[in-house]
Parts: structure tokens; sequence; C-alpha cells
């Protein structure tokens, strides 16, 4: 069977653990009952980069990203539905949103809202702050660079 059509077992759902609104939902995921079981796992994280080591993780930082045990990778809009479609009591909407012109609509319309909340709802709470170049903010220390991990996507020195 080719690897486009392998049936999904299990999902990898990154997420931005400095980000309220990102926890928030990921603890309402945690709750729910799901007919496809779902890992939660703090985007960038190194038990990110353990479990996706070819992935483009400074990526999933900016984005919600979802990987299919079979090595599907859904980002943004595409990343909600198919968790939503993970969800027990939630599949037949997500199919309405994947497959009509207005669920499309929708779904990049709530999408974008969640986005922009996010951006928002970010505050200071004296954690790290991890940003997608290797630098990183931590209260107790000031800037540290810390260059982000190769993976298989990386030139090769010369």
């Amino acid at each position: 069977m080719p690897a486009t059509h392998r049936p999904v077992r299990r999902l990898t759902v990154l997420y931005d653990a400095g980000c309220p609104l990102c926890t928030q939902l990921s603890g309402w995921l945690e709750r729910r009952r799901q007919l496809v079981p779902l890992d939660l796992v703090p985007a960038g994280s190194e038990r990110a980069r353990e479990l996706l080591p070819g992935l483009d993780h400074a990526a999933t930082l900016d984005e919600i990203t979802v990987v299919g045990d079979g090595g599907q990778v859904f980002r943004g809009t595409a990343a909600w539905i198919t968790v939503l479609w993970a969800l027990d009591g939630y599949r037949a909407l997500a199919h309405r949103l994947a497959t009509t012109a207005s669920g499309a609509a929708l779904a990049r319309g709530a999408v974008l809202a969640a986005a922009r909340l996010r951006e928002t709802t970010r505050q200071w709470g004296g954690a790290t702050y991890p940003a997608t170049d290797g630098w990183r903010y931590d209260p107790r220390t000031g800037w540290v660079f810390e260059p982000p991990g190769c993976d298989t996507t990386c030139p090769a020195d010369g």
C-alpha cells in the first residue's frame, strides 16, 4: 500500500507550549474521547526533535503541525481539521470543513482568528521564550544562542 494511502492510526500534535491559548486547547483535546489517539507534544521541544527528526521544527512553532504515524504532515487549517477528525463526535464536522467551500472558508477563518488571538494572549510569564532562529530569552540568564538542530534538510559542510 503506498504511503499516501496508509491509514492513520495515531497522530502527534505539535503545539506551542508558550502560548496560553495553545496549552488550553491541548488540555481540551486530552479530555476528549479520541477515535485516533493523539500524542500532544510541545513544538520545538527535545521530545519533538527525538520523535520527528526529519521535520522542520522551526516551522512547527509558527503554526500547529500534526504528524500521522505514516509520515503524513498537516499544517494550519488541515492540521485542525485532522485533529477534529480524530475526536469522537467531531468527525462529521471535520468532513464538512474539509469537503465544502463554505466549510473550508469557515475553517480558514477560525484558524486565522485563533492565530490572531494567540499573538494577543502571549504574555510575559517569567518563562523562557524561544525564537525560531536559535535565540531564546531566559529571565535568569538573558539571551542565549542555541543553533537549531540539523536534520536531513541541512546542507553539508564543505
